[in-house]
Protein backbone atom coordinates (compact mmCIF):
# COMPACT_ATOMS: atom_id res chain seq x y z
CA UNK A 1 0.00 0.00 0.00
CA UNK A 2 1.36 3.48 -0.75
CA UNK A 3 3.11 5.66 2.22
CA UNK A 4 1.81 2.43 4.33
CA UNK A 5 5.50 3.06 6.65
CA UNK A 6 3.84 5.75 7.45
CA UNK A 7 1.51 3.79 10.14
CA UNK A 8 4.37 2.41 11.54
CA UNK A 9 6.67 5.79 11.71
CA UNK A 10 3.13 6.79 13.39
CA UNK A 11 3.36 4.15 16.20
CA UNK A 12 7.30 4.69 16.94
CA UNK A 13 6.54 8.10 17.55
CA UNK A 14 3.54 7.95 19.81
CA UNK A 15 5.41 4.41 21.67
CA UNK A 16 8.55 6.97 22.30
CA UNK A 17 6.15 10.16 23.46
CA UNK A 18 7.24 11.99 20.12
CA UNK A 19 4.00 13.07 18.41
CA UNK A 20 4.04 16.30 17.36
CA UNK A 21 0.76 18.32 16.88
CA UNK A 22 -0.81 21.75 15.39
CA UNK A 23 -2.50 23.79 17.92
CA UNK A 24 -4.03 26.85 16.08
CA UNK A 25 -3.94 30.16 18.63
CA UNK A 26 -6.98 32.59 18.74
CA UNK A 27 -6.20 36.15 17.66
CA UNK A 28 -5.97 37.09 21.40
CA UNK A 29 -5.06 34.67 23.78
CA UNK A 30 -5.49 34.09 27.99
CA UNK A 31 -2.19 32.80 27.70
CA UNK A 32 0.96 34.38 29.39
CA UNK A 33 3.10 33.75 26.53
CA UNK A 34 7.05 32.37 27.04
CA UNK A 35 7.08 30.52 24.07
CA UNK A 36 6.73 32.71 20.79
CA UNK A 37 10.26 34.28 19.63
CA UNK A 38 8.87 37.88 20.02
CA UNK A 39 11.73 38.88 22.12
CA UNK A 40 11.22 42.72 21.87
CA UNK A 41 7.74 42.58 21.92
CA UNK A 42 7.00 43.98 18.77
CA UNK A 43 4.99 41.84 16.89
CA UNK A 44 1.78 43.14 18.06
CA UNK A 45 3.06 46.99 18.62
CA UNK A 46 0.97 49.09 16.25
CA UNK A 47 3.85 51.37 14.65
CA UNK A 48 5.04 47.25 13.19
CA UNK A 49 1.17 46.31 12.54
CA UNK A 50 0.72 49.54 10.56
CA UNK A 51 3.99 49.12 8.72
CA UNK A 52 2.80 45.65 7.50
CA UNK A 53 -0.67 46.87 6.73
CA UNK A 54 0.32 50.37 4.82
CA UNK A 55 2.81 47.81 2.81
CA UNK A 56 -0.31 45.44 1.88
CA UNK A 57 -2.18 48.79 0.77
CA UNK A 58 0.66 50.16 -1.52
CA UNK A 59 2.00 46.69 -2.87
CA UNK A 60 -0.51 44.22 -2.73
CA UNK A 61 -0.65 40.82 -0.22
CA UNK A 62 1.66 39.27 -2.25
CA UNK A 63 5.28 40.00 -4.38
CA UNK A 64 3.98 38.26 -6.83
CA UNK A 65 6.93 36.38 -8.40
CA UNK A 66 10.75 35.81 -7.84
CA UNK A 67 13.02 38.52 -6.81
CA UNK A 68 14.42 38.29 -9.55
CA UNK A 69 11.31 38.72 -11.63
CA UNK A 70 8.96 40.95 -10.18
CA UNK A 71 9.24 39.88 -6.48
CA UNK A 72 11.72 42.99 -5.65
CA UNK A 73 10.06 45.88 -4.49
CA UNK A 74 11.60 49.36 -3.61
CA UNK A 75 10.31 48.50 -0.03
CA UNK A 76 12.58 45.22 0.03
CA UNK A 77 15.58 47.40 -1.38
CA UNK A 78 15.01 49.91 1.23
CA UNK A 79 14.86 47.39 4.21
CA UNK A 80 18.27 45.68 2.93
CA UNK A 81 20.46 48.66 3.25
CA UNK A 82 19.05 49.46 6.68
CA UNK A 83 19.23 46.18 8.25
CA UNK A 84 22.98 46.29 6.47
CA UNK A 85 23.55 49.70 7.88
CA UNK A 86 22.01 48.95 11.76
CA UNK A 87 24.20 45.88 11.96
CA UNK A 88 27.42 47.18 10.28
CA UNK A 89 27.63 45.07 6.99
CA UNK A 90 28.23 46.17 3.39
CA UNK A 91 25.04 44.54 1.83
CA UNK A 92 22.47 42.44 2.47
CA UNK A 93 19.69 40.07 0.73
CA UNK A 94 16.44 39.64 2.10
CA UNK A 95 14.86 35.93 1.60
CA UNK A 96 11.49 34.68 2.28
CA UNK A 97 12.34 32.85 5.19
CA UNK A 98 15.61 32.61 7.81
CA UNK A 99 15.62 28.84 6.81
CA UNK A 100 15.80 30.26 3.22
CA UNK A 101 18.17 32.20 4.27
CA UNK A 102 20.16 29.76 6.02
CA UNK A 103 20.03 27.51 2.82
CA UNK A 104 21.42 29.63 0.57
CA UNK A 105 24.58 31.18 2.39
CA UNK A 106 25.63 27.15 3.09
CA UNK A 107 25.00 26.04 -0.49
CA UNK A 108 26.25 29.04 -2.61
CA UNK A 109 29.60 29.41 -0.43
CA UNK A 110 30.47 25.36 -0.50
CA UNK A 111 31.08 25.01 -3.69
CA UNK A 112 32.49 21.14 -4.86
CA UNK A 113 35.04 20.61 -3.28
CA UNK A 114 35.35 22.64 -0.22
CA UNK A 115 34.65 21.95 3.16
CA UNK A 116 31.82 23.21 5.67
CA UNK A 117 32.61 23.26 9.60
CA UNK A 118 29.69 22.94 11.79
CA UNK A 119 29.42 22.97 15.09
CA UNK A 120 27.07 20.02 16.40
CA UNK A 121 24.51 21.84 18.20
CA UNK A 122 23.75 24.21 15.06
CA UNK A 123 19.95 24.96 13.74
CA UNK A 124 18.36 22.41 11.15
CA UNK A 125 18.49 24.88 8.92
CA UNK A 126 22.04 25.31 8.90
CA UNK A 127 22.31 21.23 8.91
CA UNK A 128 19.87 21.10 5.86
CA UNK A 129 21.96 23.77 4.20
CA UNK A 130 24.93 21.34 4.56
CA UNK A 131 23.48 17.86 3.24
CA UNK A 132 22.23 20.18 0.58
CA UNK A 133 25.98 22.09 -0.66
CA UNK A 134 28.23 19.83 -2.64
CA UNK A 135 31.31 20.46 -0.07
CA UNK A 136 32.10 17.69 2.05
CA UNK A 137 30.85 18.43 5.87
CA UNK A 138 32.59 17.38 9.00
CA UNK A 139 30.60 18.16 12.21
CA UNK A 140 32.73 18.94 15.37
CA UNK A 141 32.06 19.02 18.92
CA UNK A 142 29.81 22.22 20.34
CA UNK A 143 31.52 25.58 20.64
CA UNK A 144 34.69 24.38 20.71
CA UNK A 145 37.23 26.26 18.42
CA UNK A 146 39.93 23.91 18.66
CA UNK A 147 38.08 21.12 16.81
CA UNK A 148 37.23 23.47 14.66
CA UNK A 149 40.79 24.53 14.23
CA UNK A 150 41.65 21.03 13.80
CA UNK A 151 38.99 19.89 11.14
CA UNK A 152 40.43 23.13 8.86
CA UNK A 153 44.20 21.77 9.41
CA UNK A 154 43.29 18.80 7.69
CA UNK A 155 41.68 20.12 4.81
CA UNK A 156 43.26 21.85 1.72
CA UNK A 157 41.16 23.85 0.08
CA UNK A 158 37.97 26.10 0.37
CA UNK A 159 36.64 26.20 3.42
CA UNK A 160 33.74 27.70 5.56
CA UNK A 161 33.28 27.11 8.97
CA UNK A 162 29.45 27.49 10.09
CA UNK A 163 27.46 28.51 13.29
CA UNK A 164 25.12 29.80 15.61
CA UNK A 165 25.63 32.59 17.05
CA UNK A 166 22.72 31.68 20.10
CA UNK A 167 22.25 28.34 19.97
CA UNK A 168 18.40 27.81 19.88
CA UNK A 169 17.94 24.74 22.01
CA UNK A 170 19.86 26.25 25.30
CA UNK A 171 20.35 29.93 24.66
CA UNK A 172 24.17 29.46 24.97
CA UNK A 173 26.23 31.47 22.76
CA UNK A 174 29.07 31.15 20.19
CA UNK A 175 32.95 31.75 20.74
CA UNK A 176 32.88 34.08 17.96
CA UNK A 177 35.86 35.77 18.07
CA UNK A 178 38.11 32.52 19.06
CA UNK A 179 35.89 31.08 15.58
CA UNK A 180 36.83 34.04 13.73
CA UNK A 181 40.56 33.70 14.44
CA UNK A 182 40.51 29.59 14.01
CA UNK A 183 39.20 30.23 10.05
CA UNK A 184 41.55 33.41 10.17
CA UNK A 185 44.63 30.80 10.72
CA UNK A 186 43.35 28.74 7.31
CA UNK A 187 41.78 31.17 5.22
CA UNK A 188 38.39 29.84 6.15
CA UNK A 189 35.45 31.96 5.82
CA UNK A 190 32.76 32.21 8.75
CA UNK A 191 29.11 31.97 8.75
CA UNK A 192 27.12 32.44 11.32
CA UNK A 193 23.30 32.47 11.81
CA UNK A 194 22.47 35.36 14.34
CA UNK A 195 18.73 34.62 14.39
CA UNK A 196 18.29 34.90 18.39
CA UNK A 197 20.90 37.60 18.50
CA UNK A 198 19.52 39.67 16.63
CA UNK A 199 17.77 42.48 18.73
CA UNK A 200 19.25 40.98 21.73
CA UNK A 201 22.40 41.18 21.68
CA UNK A 202 25.52 44.05 20.34
CA UNK A 203 24.62 47.87 21.15
CA UNK A 204 21.00 48.76 20.50
CA UNK A 205 20.48 44.86 19.00
CA UNK A 206 23.06 45.03 16.70
CA UNK A 207 23.52 41.49 16.78
CA UNK A 208 26.53 39.01 17.89
CA UNK A 209 28.34 39.35 15.63
CA UNK A 210 28.93 43.09 15.59
CA UNK A 211 29.12 42.93 19.66
CA UNK A 212 32.45 39.96 18.69
CA UNK A 213 33.87 43.01 16.56
CA UNK A 214 33.13 41.14 13.24
CA UNK A 215 30.68 43.41 11.98
CA UNK A 216 31.77 44.20 8.46
CA UNK A 217 34.51 41.89 7.96
CA UNK A 218 35.31 40.75 4.44
CA UNK A 219 35.32 36.91 5.65
CA UNK A 220 32.35 36.93 8.00
CA UNK A 221 28.82 36.00 6.51
CA UNK A 222 26.04 36.49 8.91
CA UNK A 223 22.08 35.26 8.44
CA UNK A 224 19.09 36.88 10.60
CA UNK A 225 15.62 36.25 10.79
CA UNK A 226 13.03 38.83 10.51
CA UNK A 227 10.63 36.58 12.52
CA UNK A 228 12.04 36.90 15.83
CA UNK A 229 13.04 40.15 17.67
CA UNK A 230 11.65 42.05 14.41
CA UNK A 231 8.08 40.96 15.18
CA UNK A 232 7.57 40.38 11.35
CA UNK A 233 8.63 37.05 8.94
CA UNK A 234 11.63 36.61 6.34
CA UNK A 235 15.37 36.42 6.38
CA UNK A 236 18.93 37.95 5.33
CA UNK A 237 22.08 37.21 4.56
CA UNK A 238 24.46 39.82 5.32
CA UNK A 239 27.83 40.93 4.64
CA UNK A 240 30.31 41.64 1.84
CA UNK A 241 28.87 42.85 -1.17
CA UNK A 242 30.93 40.76 -3.77
CA UNK A 243 29.10 37.91 -1.31
CA UNK A 244 25.73 39.00 -1.76
CA UNK A 245 26.18 39.47 -5.20
CA UNK A 246 27.38 36.25 -5.86
CA UNK A 247 24.21 34.73 -3.65
CA UNK A 248 21.73 36.52 -5.98
CA UNK A 249 23.14 34.66 -8.83
CA UNK A 250 24.09 31.60 -7.22
CA UNK A 251 21.29 30.80 -4.25
CA UNK A 252 18.79 28.62 -5.65
CA UNK A 253 16.04 29.50 -2.69
CA UNK A 254 16.54 33.04 -3.87
CA UNK A 255 16.17 32.57 -7.61
CA UNK A 256 13.60 30.24 -7.54
CA UNK A 257 11.95 31.43 -4.42
CA UNK A 258 8.69 33.92 -4.80
CA UNK A 259 10.08 37.02 -2.64
CA UNK A 260 9.00 38.27 1.02
CA UNK A 261 5.62 39.72 1.21
CA UNK A 262 5.54 43.29 0.73
CA UNK A 263 3.62 43.30 4.39
CA UNK A 264 6.26 41.46 5.82
CA UNK A 265 8.91 43.59 4.83
CA UNK A 266 6.76 46.34 5.76
CA UNK A 267 6.43 45.08 9.47
CA UNK A 268 10.10 44.20 10.01
CA UNK A 269 11.47 47.80 8.60
CA UNK A 270 8.94 49.24 10.76
CA UNK A 271 10.42 47.24 13.77
CA UNK A 272 14.16 48.04 12.85
CA UNK A 273 13.13 51.42 12.86
CA UNK A 274 12.09 51.19 15.99
CA UNK A 275 13.98 49.43 17.81
CA UNK A 276 17.02 52.23 16.98
CA UNK A 277 14.59 54.39 18.66
CA UNK A 278 14.37 52.56 21.32
CA UNK A 279 18.16 50.51 21.93
CA UNK A 280 16.70 49.37 25.55
CA UNK A 281 14.35 46.62 24.62
CA UNK A 282 17.69 44.81 23.80
CA UNK A 283 19.09 45.42 27.00
CA UNK A 284 15.44 44.59 28.67
CA UNK A 285 14.81 41.19 26.53
CA UNK A 286 18.61 40.19 28.08
CA UNK A 287 17.92 41.33 31.80
CA UNK A 288 14.33 39.55 31.85
CA UNK A 289 16.22 36.01 30.75
CA UNK A 290 18.42 36.68 33.54
CA UNK A 291 15.90 36.74 35.98
CA UNK A 292 13.90 34.34 34.73
CA UNK A 293 17.16 31.84 34.85
CA UNK A 294 17.39 33.17 38.54
CA UNK A 295 14.14 32.87 39.60
CA UNK A 296 13.50 29.00 37.77
CA UNK A 297 17.35 27.90 40.01
CA UNK A 298 16.42 29.42 43.24
CA UNK A 299 12.95 27.57 43.13
CA UNK A 300 15.28 24.00 42.03
CA UNK A 301 14.75 23.81 38.95
CA UNK A 302 17.89 22.93 36.68
CA UNK A 303 18.06 25.87 34.33
CA UNK A 304 20.76 26.73 31.57
CA UNK A 305 21.92 30.42 32.24
CA UNK A 306 21.46 32.03 29.61
CA UNK A 307 23.53 34.33 26.93
CA UNK A 308 20.57 35.90 25.66
CA UNK A 309 17.19 35.56 25.40
CA UNK A 310 16.47 31.80 25.30
CA UNK A 311 16.38 29.99 29.01
CA UNK A 312 15.87 26.15 28.95
CA UNK A 313 14.39 23.90 32.01
CA UNK A 314 15.64 20.34 31.74
CA UNK A 315 13.06 17.64 31.91
CA UNK A 316 12.87 13.90 33.08
CA UNK A 317 12.18 12.92 29.67
CA UNK A 318 10.07 13.45 26.35
CA UNK A 319 6.88 12.34 28.01
CA UNK A 320 7.49 14.42 31.52
CA UNK A 321 8.28 17.26 28.82
CA UNK A 322 4.83 16.58 26.70
CA UNK A 323 2.82 16.97 30.27
CA UNK A 324 4.74 19.36 31.93
CA UNK A 325 4.34 21.72 28.91
CA UNK A 326 0.53 20.60 29.07
CA UNK A 327 -0.36 21.25 32.36
CA UNK A 328 1.41 25.05 32.16
CA UNK A 329 -0.43 25.38 29.05
CA UNK A 330 -3.83 24.48 31.30
CA UNK A 331 -2.75 26.88 34.44
CA UNK A 332 -2.28 29.97 31.42
CA UNK A 333 1.22 29.80 30.29
CA UNK A 334 2.55 28.70 27.12
CA UNK A 335 6.15 27.19 27.26
CA UNK A 336 8.31 25.41 24.35
CA UNK A 337 8.53 22.25 24.38
CA UNK A 338 11.98 20.92 22.99
CA UNK A 339 12.38 17.08 22.46
CA UNK A 340 14.27 14.63 20.22
CA UNK A 341 15.21 15.15 17.24
CA UNK A 342 14.95 18.42 18.22
CA UNK A 343 17.36 18.59 20.97
CA UNK A 344 21.43 16.94 20.00
CA UNK A 345 21.89 15.81 22.93
CA UNK A 346 18.48 13.70 23.83
CA UNK A 347 17.54 15.73 26.92
CA UNK A 348 14.10 17.15 27.04
CA UNK A 349 13.18 20.74 28.26
CA UNK A 350 10.79 23.29 28.54
CA UNK A 351 11.72 26.27 26.47
CA UNK A 352 11.06 29.52 27.48
CA UNK A 353 11.64 32.73 25.80
CA UNK A 354 11.86 36.36 27.38
CA UNK A 355 10.52 39.48 26.34
CA UNK A 356 11.21 43.10 26.58
CA UNK A 357 7.50 44.08 26.93
CA UNK A 358 7.21 41.11 30.46
CA UNK A 359 6.83 43.01 33.45
CA UNK A 360 7.68 41.71 37.29
CA UNK A 361 4.80 40.13 37.95
CA UNK A 362 4.96 37.79 34.98
CA UNK A 363 7.90 36.49 35.63
CA UNK A 364 6.63 35.74 39.35
CA UNK A 365 4.05 34.19 37.61
CA UNK A 366 5.68 31.88 35.38
CA UNK A 367 8.32 30.70 37.07
CA UNK A 368 5.24 30.32 39.97
CA UNK A 369 3.41 27.84 37.78
CA UNK A 370 6.46 26.07 35.89
CA UNK A 371 7.30 25.18 39.59
CA UNK A 372 4.23 23.73 40.42
CA UNK A 373 3.77 21.63 37.39
CA UNK A 374 7.01 20.38 37.35
CA UNK A 375 7.20 16.49 36.90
Amino acid sequence: MAFGWIDEQARVRRRAGLVRTLRPRPAVSPLLDLASNDYLGLARHPEVTEGAARAARDWGGGSTGSRLVTGSTELHAELERELAEFCGFEAALVFSSGYAANLAAVTALAPHGSLIVSDAGNHASLIDGCRLARGTTQVVAHAEPDAVRKALSAHEGTAITVSDTVFSVDGDAAPLTALAEACREHGAGLVVDDAHGLGVLGDGGRGGPHAAGLAGADDVVVTVTLSKSLGSQGGAVLGPARVIDHLVNAARTFIFDTGLAPAAAGAALAALRLLRREPERAARARAVAGELHARLTAAGLEAVRPDAAVVSVRAPSPEDAVRWAAECRASGLAVGCFRPPSVPDGISRLRLTARADLAGEQIERAVRLIGETRP
